[in-house]
């Protein structure tokens, strides 16, 4: 009897472990549009399999920080190498889990028009040379972002001369208008820019060489979640391993949300109805919240 107790006591753990708070699913948005997009996107894949999903706008440092603590699960803009020193840590205690590859190709360093680049601001150590024309201003994105920090770093130790520069802090919004306001007066500016964007549509960019020890080269993006998601709930941790994405896609969407105005989880249900191919190969194996054909739910409730 106390044998079969003690089994069945382990029937149950294990069972709990799989299930554990597996019907929410919390995940993180950065604010970009990028991981707008793909958050969106995942969303919908998610309530069609019958989970509820809770997004929470949160910078990248507290995103990292909601992952050690347990309050967010899974977070699609793990941008790398750029942001290795951000989540270096908690990928070395295992507090935080790279599963999967979501995107490859990405580029994210500073940018300056065709323009100021054929005027010879052509790399990081020519930024300087020109610090009148761009009145001693880089712009970057949000406040807390790392980028903006490696940014700041190089004026205060004086890498590239650039002693004296101010690293405006915006959002990617507000950062873009401005540059959009440079363009148009064909006026130099340098500022943090990356791709997959509209950004490279709406403007003859070119990205300068420099930052690599802290930008890379072509990078990245990882999905990462909390530790022991993937054991934890093992069933949205093969959806989210399998959830690729694409710069064509990306390019897309964005272009819908940032100019034409359409609501993201508007822009992103197109793509997905026009893509089914693509959504069907995430689901592949997945099943939904209750155990059920994850594939055949995902084609009634979002019309593919």
């Amino acid at each position: 009897m106390k044998l079969l107790t003690t089994v069945s006591a382990l029937t149950i753990a294990a069972a709990g472990v799989a299930n554990a708070d597996c019907g929410e699913v919390v995940m993180s948005d950065v604010g970009w549009t990028d991981i707008t997009t793909t958050t969106s996107a995942a969303k919908h894949v998610l309530e069609a399999l019958g989970y509820e999903v809770d997004v929470k706008v949160l910078s990248v440092p507290v995103t990292f920080a909601s992952l050690e603590s347990d309050d967010v699960d899974v977070f699609l803009g793990n941008w790398m190498p750029a942001q290795s020193g951000a989540i270096g840590p908690y990928l070395e205690s295992g507090e935080i889990e790279a599963i999967n590859v979501n995107l490859e190709g990405t580029k994210y360093t500073l940018a300056v028009p065709t323009y100021a680049y054929e005027a010879g601001l052509q790399s990081y150590a020519d930024i300087h040379k020109f610090r009148d024309e761009l009145d001693g201003k880089i712009y970057g994105i949000e406040p807390g972002n790392e980028g903006n920090a490696y940014l700041v770093s190089l004026t205060e130790e004086n890498k590239f001369d650039l002693e004296g520069f101010e690293v405006v802090e915006s959002s990617e919004q507000g950062m873009l208008a401005q540059v959009s306001r440079y363009y148009k007066d064909q006026e130099p500016v340098v500022f943090l820019g990356w791709e997959p964007h509209p950004m490279n549509a709406n403007f003859d960019l070119k990205y300068l060489p420099g930052g690599e020890d802290f930008f890379g080269g072509e990078g990245v993006v990882h999905t990462v979640t909390r530790k022991g998601y993937s054991e934890e709930c093992p069933n949205l941790g093969k959806l989210f391993g399998q959830m690729d994405f694409s710069l064509e896609m990306e390019n897309g969407i964005m272009g819908k949300i940032l100019d034409d105005g359409e609501d993201a989880d508007d822009a992103t249900m197109e793509w997905i109805k026009a893509n089914p191919e693509a959504v069907l190969a995430w689901v592949d194996g997945v099943t939904t919240a209750d155990g059920e054909d994850g594939a055949a739910a995902v084609k009634e409730e979002l019309g593919l």
